[in-house]
């Protein structure tokens, strides 16, 4: 089916890659063609069935959006493909689907309202998970979710915390919770005060905190071992035992 796919999409004109992924075969087209190549798939491979569609921020690179299509055929056996594009995240925006699919209605909305990403041709592109005067698209890596530092944790997470810890119990330095970055990059700040870039925080979390020690040409450091002692030489003259000491004489009567 994946090659299928692949040589009805190429053999339309459309510029399509194919990519190995956690499950069925990816398939990446241009965003301009990415209508174009749903209906290819829809209507000369046979991919009837529209499961999902939903996107990831890929930081600079911009959000990836990605649908599942499927077939069924011949009882319980199924064709599947993910179709991916990649738009900018200054531009985001993508035709949508839901001439082709009426199912990618839901979706395009749910997705436009997580990551802002429009959908041209939309016939209601409205909010529809979050109320109307929220403010933001809670899965853009550079959103801050403030609640996890303006409301406490239930209980106690480290050791002093509890409001039943005794006086003067030993409390470890206090971290910030996941999806918060420090305080200078966020928040309000001073009028003049230059921008922060936005997508710092996400990518310090995305960079590894700690990298593995390496030794010179990136391999591990060798272990130190031991240096055996060496034996003694073999032409050494053997070491005479101990002369046993001179007994004593004997005591008593001495006959005559």
């Amino acid at each position: 089916m994946s090659t299928d796919a692949l040589e009805a999409l190429t053999g339309a004109g459309i510029a399509a890659t194919s990519a190995d992924s956690f499950g069925p075969i990816a398939l990446d087209v241009p965003p301009e063609s990415w209508v174009a190549a749903h209906e290819v798939l829809r209507d000369a491979v046979g991919l009837t069935f529209f499961d999902f569609l939903s996107a990831s921020d890929e930081l600079k690179d911009g959000f990836r959006v990605v649908s599942h299509l499927a077939d069924f055929w011949g009882g319980s056996h199924v064709d599947h493909v993910l179709v991916r594009t990649l738009v900018p995240r200054g531009n985001a925006v993508l035709a949508t689907l839901s001439e082709l699919y009426a199912g990618a209605n839901w979706h395009e909305r749910e997705t436009y309202e997580m990551f802002g990403i429009a959908f041209e041709g939309h016939p209601n592109l409205t909010t529809l998970l979050l109320p109307d005067e929220f403010e933001g698209h809670p899965l853009r890596k550079e959103f801050v979710l403030a609640s996890r530092v303006a409301k406490p944790w239930p209980g106690a997470k480290e050791p002093g915390e509890s409001d039943h810890a005794p006086s003067g119990a030993p409390s470890r330095r206090r971290t910030l919770p996941p999806g918060v970055p420090d305080p200078e990059t966020w928040g309000p700040r001073p009028p003049g005060s230059p921008d922060p870039d936005p997508l710092a925080p996400a990518e310090a979390a995305a960079t590894p905190a700690r990298p593995r020690r390496a030794g010179a040409g990136g391999e591990r450091r060798a272990r130190r071992q031991s240096t055996p002692t060496a034996p003694p030489a073999a032409d050494a003259p053997p070491t005479a035992p101990p002369a046993d000491p001179p007994a004593d004489p004997p005591t008593g009567d001495v006959p005559s």
